[in-house]
């Protein structure tokens, strides 16, 4: 019998200081709906405080439009929803032809309840090259309804 010790595998985890990219310099971005309360600029930026929020119901999408090819590695995105239950779902896309093709990152759903469940972080380690677009779409309530989609934060390193 043969057998061989291997190290086990490393669970990544973002460090405080990673190296986001500067998203102000390296993209222009485009969206659907804006509130005007909620720019899309305070959840790109490390400044931002509000995050953004869409100016009217249904299904939002925001793109990254890379000024050059860029190297992603992680994807951070943050939801916060303190008032509506809700279950929202989003599709994180990229693009390595300007957004004449996709492929999906991942898709997930998320049940927020203002009585416990009213955020949500998710890391996304990846090892993408070439890109030149990242698209997220956001449906803010899988029942349909009035939900008005929101994102607190998207970093990208």
């Amino acid at each position: 019998m043969r057998k061989r010790l291997v190290t086990s595998v490393r669970q990544d985890t973002p460090h405080p200081d990673h190296d986001w990219l500067n998203l102000e310099h390296l993209a222009e971005v485009e969206i659907t709906s804006e509130d005007a309360a909620y720019p899309i600029e305070s959840a790109l930026l490390p400044d931002g405080r509000a995050g953004w929020r869409a100016a009217e119901p249904g299904m939002q999408t925001i793109r990254l439009l890379f000024s050059s090819p860029q190297q992603i590695r992680w994807i951070r995105l943050s939801f916060v929803e303190p008032s509506v239950q809700r279950t929202q779902e989003y599709v994180l896309r990229w693009s390595h032809d300007g957004g004449q093709s996709f492929r999906e990152i991942v898709r997930q759903q998320w049940n927020f309840n203002p009585d416990g469940a009213s955020t949500e972080t998710e890391d996304h380690r990846v090892e993408l090259s070439g890109v030149t677009t990242i698209e997220l779409g956001i449906i803010p309530n899988m029942s349909g309804g009035n939900a008005v989609a929101s994102l607190a934060q998207l970093r990208i390193a």
